[in-house]
């Protein structure tokens, strides 16, 4: 065992208390290779922009001077017609004969962020000129993810003839049946890979069909629904300006689904976010009633606003989560944030609960040094193991397994580490599974109790076989290399504009050598996880730092020792004020 691995072992189970575990690994950075520097060249004259700012949006695609108004400057009037995507033009048809019908129409969506702003936004929209619209959310437990049979019955028993199934059903074939024999039409608006066959729905809006050639095909469910809206509204004589009010939602969802932040997804983020920040619908401006911050950035999307919409499917039901977001009473809409609030406090302390159970349990089977997580425990909630899953990961950097049971079976959540394929070494282990299913880096599994042993040894076996030794080591992809005195007021400024950040434009990360901390740096809280510094290079700088889990890293900076540093250019508010910081990754001797 390496002897920073004993360490390790060491401090968490320090007089048998289980301590907030650093991390045990090693970081492997990876400098991204320079782009075409003609092109850079170019960039920087027509911008009028320094090298460093030119290269990075080279590096996102962004190559010539309409690309970059269009990447700083998103608009709606950028959108595609909704009516490129294929069956658009059936299911508006559909829909609009529904309401000449006075049908009664179901929206159905999954039980994640996703699923439930896309059924707010939808319903919501219908509600205002057409009120014969209900909402169904499948249960966690009962039902699962998807469209289910138990909703198919509610809509029959409801008299609803039209289901709009909103982030699911692509591989509903035998469900869409079910309800085409109850006389129950299914229009489809999802995001995710087909399968060999499609459902027989009136329609099925996937811009990863194969047979779509909708220019952009990676909206999230929230965002196929508002084409829909979009759709509707030019049919109806509307404008896609009518449609602002509604983008709060889809930023929401756009931000938790980790789509890229590319295309119609950065219009649709960025001009949500000022629609979030501005003038919120009641139960997101309830949300961030609750969390007492002013100004919101994507970043407070993904981790103060989407977990408390997800707690309520995680711990309660997801119909909380519609409930709350299409409220339009404030004084109501603040009971269910508080009521949400709760959830999500009970979902913190199941989490960090099951999270030390956990890892307890792989020290206690001495399983430190396997090539795979797999942990069970009956009792463990089923509605965060997959937070719990990924919480490993923070700490053994491999692909995890959380397991717990599930009425008479073993349920389990998968994450998976960079590059690593979950769902395909799942496959392998398929004789073991009563059923699976996900995608690369997440999936979710059952099998019978006298199963988990034999799968656990199998599913370890097959990553220990086919896992690169790279993809053990978590790694930080770093855009340059840069030196303080290129970081100017300038540069900062345009950074900035770079923002909302996700995948395909993530926050820039630079490297700089040569470093001395200024003799302030210390570590921070209760257990001394986290580290602050005050940097320079030579003789340029005396900028702020703060790396969060990096406190074990302060014997590196100690002594006017020189070292390195991966980072990002953040900025720290501190009563009132605003200052430049760096928001630290790793850091290396020189």
């Amino acid at each position: 065992m390496q002897q920073e691995t004993k360490n390790f072992i060491a401090k968490i189970t320090k007089f048998g208390k289980l301590y907030t575990p650093y991390k045990i690994f090693i970081m492997r950075w990876t400098i991204k290779s320079l782009p075409d520097q003609d092109t850079v060249k170019n960039l920087m004259h027509v911008l009028s922009i320094d090298n460093i700012t030119a290269t990075l949006l080279v590096q996102r695609g962004i190559e010539t001077f309409e690309q970059a108004r269009k990447f700083f400057r998103p608009e709606l009037q950028d959108l595609h017609d909704p009516y490129l995507m294929k069956d658009m033009d059936k299911a508006v048809v559909r829909i609009e004969k529904a309401i000449q019908n006075n049908e009664n129409i179901l929206v159905f969506g999954d039980y994640d962020v996703d699923g439930t702003t896309a059924v707010s936004l939808v319903s919501s929209y219908l509600r205002s000129f057409y009120p014969n619209i209900a909402t169904y959310i499948p249960d966690r437990y009962n039902e699962g993810y998807g469209v289910s049979y138990l909703g198919i019955d509610y809509a029959d028993d409801n008299g609803c003839s039209l289901i709009i199934a909103l982030d699911c059903g692509i591989k509903s074939i035998d469900h869409v049946a079910y309800a085409n024999r109850k006389n129950i039409d299914f229009i489809i608006c999802d995001h995710h890979r087909p399968g060999e066959f499609l459902p027989d729905a009136v329609a099925v809006l996937d811009p990863k069909r194969s047979d779509c050639f909708y220019p952009y095909d990676e909206l999230c469910g929230c965002g196929i629904g508002f084409k829909l809206l979009q759709a509707l509204g030019k049919n109806r004589g509307e404008t896609t300006e009518d449609l602002i009010q509604y983008l709060d939602l889809v930023a929401t969802a756009i931000a938790a689904d980790i789509v890229p932040m590319t295309g119609e997804n950065r219009i649709l983020a960025k001009l949500g976010l000022e629609v979030i920040n501005d003038n919120p619908r009641p139960g997101i401006k309830a949300l961030i009633h609750q969390i007492k911050k002013k100004t919101l950035d994507i970043t407070d999307v993904v981790f103060i606003i989407a977990p408390r919409i997800n707690a309520a499917g995680r711990i309660k039901h997801g119909n909380h989560a519609v409930e709350l977001l299409t409220e339009f009473n404030f004084e109501q809409a603040q009971q269910f944030a508080s009521e949400i609030e709760q959830y999500n406090s009970d979902r913190k302390d199941l989490d960090k609960q099951i999270t030390k159970e956990a890892l307890q349990q792989i020290i206690d089977n001495n399983e430190h040094e396997n090539f795979t997580s797999v942990v069970f425990h009956e009792t463990w909630h089923k509605g965060v193991i997959g937070i719990v899953a990924s919480r490993l990961i923070e700490t053994y950097y491999r692909p995890t397994l959380v397991f717990t049971k599930s009425g008479d079976k073993y349920a389990a959540s998968a994450r998976s580490v960079k590059g690593f394929d979950v769902y395909n070494a799942l496959e392998s282990c398929a004789e073991y599974l009563e059923q699976f299913g996900g995608h690369m880096y997440a999936a979710g599994l059952t099998l019978k109790e006298e199963n988990y042993q034999a799968f656990k040894n199998a599913f370890e076996e097959i990553v220990k076989a086919t896992i690169h030794p790279d993809m053990r080591i978590p790694e930080i992809s770093v855009d340059a290399a840069i030196d303080f005195d290129e970081i100017t007021p300038k540069m900062t400024r345009i950074l900035k504009q770079f923002e909302p950040f996700g995948p395909l434009n993530m926050t820039p990360v630079f490297v700089t050598k040569n470093l001395q901390d200024t003799g302030f740096a210390k570590t921070l809280g209760s257990d001394n996880e986290h580290l602050r510094l005050y940097v320079k290079q030579n003789n340029t700088g005396g900028i702020g730092a703060i790396g969060f889990g990096l406190g074990n890293k302060i014997g590196l900076t100690l002594n006017q020792q020189s070292f390195q540093a991966a980072y990002c250019i953040d900025e720290n508010e501190w009563n009132g004020n605003v200052s430049m910081q760096l928001r630290l990754k790793d850091l290396k001797e020189n």
